[in-house]
């Protein structure tokens, strides 16, 4: 019986050092002027709030924290009364946090990832967007003028996040952080009703899943984007006004888009050429094997006046940058993904999308699955 005790307790032990050795990250710091209040460490799950762990701080102020490894970006919180210091955690770091009771939730010093450093910013700007709204509650002017003012402030805040915190990288753990934030409540960014919102959505959803196929909240986002697109979706088809900018006399619709390195190259520079264009999704798993055999047909015609104009809609700016960086054609990208004006003025239904331009700069062919595309560059070279 005692032989048989001391084999329980080893293997229970066994049990006990494996689940501590098990990966996991670390929330630590000090909260000044907060001795005997209680710091609660919480997680910002897809459900609502969940509760990991708290203590009771002692006059130094000094707490320590510990999570499981998440298996795709989270979102955690530390909390005094209803004051909070939102960050992410993506693997093992550790997050260090100083703070003060007074101004717990904006002068706070966070170190772990950028994501943290641009999640305080995104919160300051809210701050200070929430307390411009409370002063023109408070003013006293008509109703009408507060309330035209309030949109025309929410409108600039959204324009900036947007550019500076989604579209810029979408694949980061701070844009999908930027797409819920609130004022008085009520989400900042609509993902149900307005179609340049939900642009935003699918931006973060589309490097989300590429990154994190079965993670829950990329399942999540992609759902709510299906959702904006048909609640935003236009009753009929309208005709698109096209820049006359754009268009060449031959009716060909110019692409003005960045190369890899920054330079702007239009497609209409072109002519003279035979053109493949090309939508495409670099992050795609039939991207490597199609881009070999483009390979193929561009080794064997260049020569002769062939040229690609390949233009990505990846949500990932530097994942494009990595896979185009070898290629031997030019190789663009528009950071406005499917959305683009490009897609949509050239009737992009599905990807890859490919177009020949004879030339003398004219769109002769939308090429299909039973279009011999080899055959159909030889009779225009």
């Amino acid at each position: 019986m005692k032989r048989n005790a001391y084999i329980a307790a080893v293997l229970l032990l066994s049990g006990l050092s494996a689940c501590n050795n098990e990966p996991a990250f670390k929330v630590e710091g000090t909260v000044t002027n907060a001795a005997d209040k209680m710091l609660y460490f919480e997680q910002t799950g897809i459900q609502g709030i969940v509760s990991i762990d708290s203590v009771k701080l002692a006059n130094d102020g000094s707490f320590k924290f510990s999570g499981a490894r998440p298996e795709s970006p989270e979102f955690y919180r530390l909390r005094i009364d209803d004051k909070v210091i939102n960050f992410s955690v993506d693997s093992t770091e550790t997050v260090k946090v100083k703070a003060g009771l007074d101004n717990f939730a904006i002068d706070y010093q966070i170190e772990g990832s950028e994501n943290n450093a641009k999640i305080k910013e995104l919160v300051l700007l809210q701050t200070e967007l929430q307390d411009k709204v409370n002063r023109l509650a408070r003013s006293g002017m008509p109703i009408g003028v507060a309330r035209d003012s309030m949109n025309a402030l929410v409108d600039a805040y959204k324009l900036k996040v947007s550019h500076d915190y989604i579209y810029a990288e979408p694949n980061k753990a701070y844009a999908y952080f930027a797409l819920f934030q609130e004022l008085n409540g009520i989400m900042i960014f609509d993902p149900l009703n307005s179609k340049e919102d939900v642009r935003c959505f699918a931006a973060v959803a589309t490097s989300l899943n590429n990154m994190y196929p079965h993670a829950d909240r990329s399942r999540n986002l992609y759902n709510m984007v299906i959702k904006g697109m048909k609640n935003t979706r236009e009753p009929q088809v309208k005709p698109v006004e096209i820049p006359a900018d754009l268009v060449e006399e031959t009716s060909l619709i110019d692409i003005p888009l960045n190369d890899i390195k920054g330079a702007t190259r239009h497609l209409t520079d072109l002519k003279g050429k035979v053109v493949l264009v090309e939508f495409t999704v670099y992050a795609a798993a039939e991207s490597g094997p199609h881009n070999l055999a483009l390979r193929e047909l561009y080794n064997k015609y260049a020569s002769q006046g062939l040229e690609i104009y390949q233009i990505s809609l990846d949500a990932d700016e530097h994942f494009w940058r990595t896979a185009a960086d070898n290629l031997p054609w030019i190789c663009v990208r528009d950071p406005q993904g499917p959305y683009s004006t490009y897609v949509n003025l050239y009737g992009v239904q599905q990807l890859p999308a490919a177009f020949l331009i004879n030339r003398n700069n004219e769109v002769c062919l939308r090429v299909g699955e039973k279009t011999n595309l080899e055959e159909a560059i030889k009779k225009l070279l």
